[in-house]
């Protein structure tokens, strides 16, 4: 299955592509965008595109996976992401993604990377037939975890990642929140 083009109330979800490399350059070159992710600094223009190839490298290795660029109006506000799980401790890579977002710092607070991820789970239970769908961040990272919380994830653990360069916050780890697919199709009737 080719990863689709989705469409929220406000936000135009496209298949990321090379069109998009300087939008994703401009994002990920804001030090308060990348301050709790990675090692915590902006990127250079060759890192960005060195990113951007592996992002375009999981769709075609994951059918259907894969990284959106978002757009409210025509303009681009950010990027999501459905990732096959790449470390052992995520799990099975079969049945279950990593839901990941970004927003431009001018749209934060505007409830964006909620309804783009909310999409996103709809589509992975739905479209993708997938069994769960998680999230990562540090634990500090209290809008992160708040977006998750938000879309009916539930916290699963905590825990510690080897650092190169350890960030502000990061001794007290990274949590995992999730979300199964039964669990998603319960709140959504809830919400009926």
């Amino acid at each position: 299955m080719a990863q689709a083009k989705l469409n929220t109330g406000r936000i135009e979800l496209v298949p990321l592509s090379d069109e998009h490399l300087e939008h994703e350059v401009e994002l990920d070159a804001d030090p308060k965008v990348m301050r709790l992710l990675g090692d915590g600094r902006p990127r250079s223009r060759a890192e960005v595109e060195k990113d951007h190839k592996e992002r375009l490298a999981i769709a075609e290795r994951a059918p259907g996976l894969g990284f959106w660029a978002g757009f409210v109006g025509g303009e681009f506000v950010g990027l999501w992401a459905l990732e096959p799980p790449h470390r052992p401790d995520q799990g099975p890579v079969e049945g279950q993604a990593e839901l990941g977002y970004r927003i431009m710092r001018r749209h934060w607070r505007q409830g964006l990377a909620s309804e783009g991820a909310g999409e996103l789970l709809r589509y992975a239970f739905e479209d993708l037939g997938l069994n769960r769908v998680f999230g990562e961040t540090m634990a500090v990272n209290t809008g992160s975890r708040a977006t998750m919380a938000g879309l009916g994830m539930r916290h699963v653990r905590t825990f510690h990642l080897e650092w190169d360069v350890p960030l502000p916050g990061s001794e007290h780890g990274e949590v995992e929140y999730a979300i199964t697919r039964e669990e998603w199709l319960a709140r959504r009737a809830d919400q009926a």
